[in-house]
């Protein structure tokens, strides 16, 4: 048998299962290719926030990277969590050294807020991890965070996308839905532009959206897609996630990334 498309995650560990390199395998099986991963950092996280962050060492990490990809192969990359400058520098060189797209989420804080990212580790993103990205997919807090340029109304979406692509991505998507109104979000390479327009869903349990988006657009251009065909399927599958997303403990619960899986057994949405 034919084995699946290859995609690799290099990402932190989210304990709670509903964000990181655990968001991204299941999005990565719901959409028909074969996950595998990196851990660049474990973090104890659950429905409330992050209780603690360990990363680990550049040796691990790129031990990890060397046996996937030299081994295994991969069809795309996506990175999530990587903590500080010399995992990031050594991440993007990694990535800079392999015939693959790559998918970069610039995480810097968590659902709830917390650091995922050093303040010391953001010059090293702007310069040579954003560089490599065939797809960056910041929010407007990790926006703000890399350009100064802070959105707070759908016009300014270009303004942002302008301010990121000048680090050197081939392309990018400005998530907009921290802004009131429908989700949109703007995928645009500088010349050509996408608005992509979803409902916005009434339900606060939307843990690993970003992690899911990044995946499922890596999921999507490993399986042969171009990246506007990839990032308008991702942003049908997260939107479907969210409106399915469910309460686990006492906060934030996840997405549910086997929602089109349930959809098609004919299962009965469950009771949050």
């Amino acid at each position: 048998m034919n084995a699946p498309p290859r995609v690799l995650t290099v990402a932190g560990s989210d304990s709670g299962g509903g964000a990181g390199v655990q968001a991204d395998l299941k999005t990565m099986l719901a959409l028909g290719v074969h996950g595998m991963s990196v851990l660049t950092a474990v973090t104890a996280q659950n429905s409330l926030g992050v209780q603690g962050a360990w990363e680990l060492p550049v040796e691990a990490v790129r031990a990890q990277y060397r046996s996937v990809v030299d081994d295994i192969g991969v069809q795309a990359v996506k990175t999530g969590m990587l903590a500080s400058a010399e995992l990031v520098e050594t991440v993007a060189e990694l990535i800079a050294g392999t015939d693959a797209p790559a998918v970069v989420d610039p995480v810097g804080v968590s659902k709830h807020g917390d650091a995922l990212l050093a303040a010391s580790a953001l010059e090293s993103v702007r310069t040579r991890l954003l560089p490599v990205a065939t797809v960056a997919t910041p929010n407007l807090d990790e926006v703000a965070q890399l350009t100064g340029v802070r959105v707070k109304s759908e016009r300014q979406l270009r303004q942002a996308a302008e301010a990121v692509l000048a680090y050197g991505p081939r392309w990018v998507v400005i998530k907009g839905g921290h802004l009131s109104g429908e989700a949109v979000d703007l995928l645009t390479d500088g010349s050509e532009e996408h608005w992509l327009r979803a409902p916005r869903h009434d339900n606060r349990h939307t843990h690993g959206t970003g992690c899911t988006l990044a995946s499922a657009i890596a999921s999507h251009l490993a399986r042969g897609l171009a990246v506007p065909e990839a990032v308008a399927a991702a942003k049908e599958y997260v939107t479907g996630a969210i409106a399915a997303g469910f309460a686990l403990g006492g906060g934030i619960g996840p997405v549910d990334h086997g929602w089109a899986l349930s959809r098609a057994r004919g299962d009965a949405p469950s009771e949050a």
